[in-house]
């Protein structure tokens, strides 16, 4: 009996002196991330034209942490910050955050949105850019009259515009035109134009405001064909004007998430170049993080050098 009191004892004694962990309970269910953990930076690659916009507005210019793991594209950034609890990236104002598991921060107190856009509030914002190949440099003038017919439909047009703010640019309607009134100077989209294929590349940021244009652009145009071969800013320019415009990745528009830079900007022989839209560069943390709501752009900053490591420092 003495000895079965003995082993009693001792079981009760090693089970109070535990050195489990000890979860408390969160509002909602499970714990979220230690507040103590390392952050994982994640970035773009040198020609992105959102990191360009991103490092621009956090004022770290080549000065970028060397732990920062590089992503290929607007939609991978997403998708490998909403699968790490504890990674950092940002993305295009139009990226579906909750289809990816992340969550947008506000910058300087400012919630990014169209309204804070357009009135200048929030200062992480770039333009859409586009340039299109040279004119009389296209395989018919009759796909040429038809990418100048788009392209007047995506700037200038109530109807294009509408269709980009739906898909998250940002655009000034008060200047848009009835489509009606404009396709009256293009007579070439009443033409069966089905054999005609648009190509377009550069920033992988404009895909979803773009891609809405085309197809909703397909039915009053002779429903042409088009092709969107978006590999990132860099591009943009290379493969309708510069040194691939007449290679295998030939292009027609070439798109940059930024104004056209140094090396790229004499879009003078192009047959049109413009912006049409603007977008806003959001920082994104995942959805289960609840260390950060709001970001300075000092905050940005040291995050992105590597000067903060951890979300407990973050004040």
């Amino acid at each position: 009996m003495k000895k079965l009191f003995v082993f009693v004892l001792t079981a009760l004694l090693v089970a109070g002196c535990s050195t489990a962990p000890k979860t408390e309970p969160v509002e909602g269910g499970t714990a979220t991330p230690s507040a103590a953990a390392a952050i994982n930076v994640y970035t773009r690659d040198a020609t992105s034209g959102t990191r360009e916009a991103f490092e621009k507005a956090g004022d770290f210019a080549e000065q970028l942490t060397s732990s920062a793991i590089e992503v290929s594209s607007n939609g991978d950034m997403a998708t490998k910050v909403g699968a790490d609890e504890n990674g950092i990236g940002y993305v295009s104002l139009s990226t579906d955050f909750a289809a990816n598991g992340v969550k947008p921060l506000n910058f300087e107190g400012v919630a990014p949105s169209e309204a804070t856009v357009l009135d200048g509030t929030y200062g992480m914002q770039r333009p859409f850019a586009f340039t299109t190949r040279a004119a009389g440099d296209y395989e018919s003038a009759e796909k040429e009259q038809l990418i100048a017919a788009f392209l007047d439909f995506l700037q200038n047009s109530t109807e294009g515009m509408l269709v980009v703010e739906k898909a998250g640019g940002v655009v000034d309607k008060s200047q848009g035109k009835a489509w009606a009134e404009l396709a009256a100077n293009h007579p070439i989209v009443k033409e069966d134009n089905s054999a005609i294929t648009i190509a377009t590349c550069g920033s992988t940021s404009v895909e979803k405001t773009l891609k809405a244009a085309l197809e909703a652009f397909q039915p009053l145009a002779g429903n042409f064909q088009f092709t969107m071969n978006q590999t990132g800013s860099g591009d943009g320019y290379k493969r309708v004007l510069g040194s691939e415009k007449d290679g295998a990745n030939r292009a027609d528009i070439g798109f940059a998430s930024r104004a056209f830079k140094s090396g790229e900007e004499d879009t003078s022989a192009a047959m049109a170049s413009g912006q049409y839209c603007i977008d806003a560069v959001v920082t994104i943390v995942n959805e289960a993080n609840t260390a950060v709501a709001n970001l300075t752009q000092a905050q940005v900053h040291d995050i992105f050098t590597g000067t903060v490591t951890s979300w407990d420092q973050i004040q």
